[in-house]
């Protein structure tokens, strides 16, 4: 069984994202427990593609069928902004990383597949993940006017913003740590983390 780090982060107002935070992550049906990292309902093996994050970079390595930008490759190759992936014949998702400052980057959906729970998108986050209203925010969060960082600090997550936050019923000033169980909110914004 994977050891897995990975929990749902939902936006109040924008939606729900699967944040994984290992170095590797494995891409498969939704078979049993402990068996993916992201399970995706589609026409996929159990085990069907692994990305690894390696240094600031990302690499994919088939197990089954994968394309990237419509070429079919057996080999590990580096992914890019841009990216377009395809796993077995249909499920297809869109390679991001929308801050240049930030390992961490993002798979969209762009097929009508869907993890299980379903989620709009799923972060890979390195040591931050901003949320904000700006276009190369992670989570682009439109109503909001400022950003908010979770971010990792000795294997533990904190959560940074502006004014006042309140995490778990405690009242934190710009900044606070938070648990894969956590309730956040601000003066324009909440969001829950969810553990898997």
């Amino acid at each position: 069984m994977r050891n897995l780090d990975r929990f749902l982060l939902w936006v109040d107002a924008v939606g729900g994202y699967w944040v994984c935070l290992g170095d590797e992550i494995v891409l498969g049906q939704p078979v049993g427990p402990g068996q993916v990292d992201v399970p995706i309902l589609g026409d996929l093996s159990n085990r069907h593609a692994r990305i690894r994050r390696d240094g600031e970079g990302y690499l994919i390595e088939p197990i089954r069928d994968v394309w990237i930008n419509g070429r079919r490759t057996t080999d590990v190759v580096p992914l890019h902004d841009g990216n377009l992936l395809q796993l077995g014949p249909k499920v297809k998702l869109a390679f991001r990383r929308p801050h240049v400052l930030s390992a961490t980057a993002r798979l969209d959906f762009v097929s009508h597949h869907r993890t299980q729970p379903s989620a709009d998108a799923i972060l890979l986050m390195a040591n931050t993940c901003i949320l904000g209203p700006k276009p190369n925010s992670h989570v682009v969060c439109r109503r909001w006017t400022e950003e908010l960082v979770l971010y990792r600090h000795e294997n533990k997550l904190f959560c940074r913003g502006p004014g006042l936050l309140d995490i778990d019923g405690q009242q934190h000033q710009k900044k606070g740590p938070i648990t894969r169980n956590s309730r956040v909110s601000g003066e324009q914004f909440s969001f829950c983390l969810e553990q898997m």
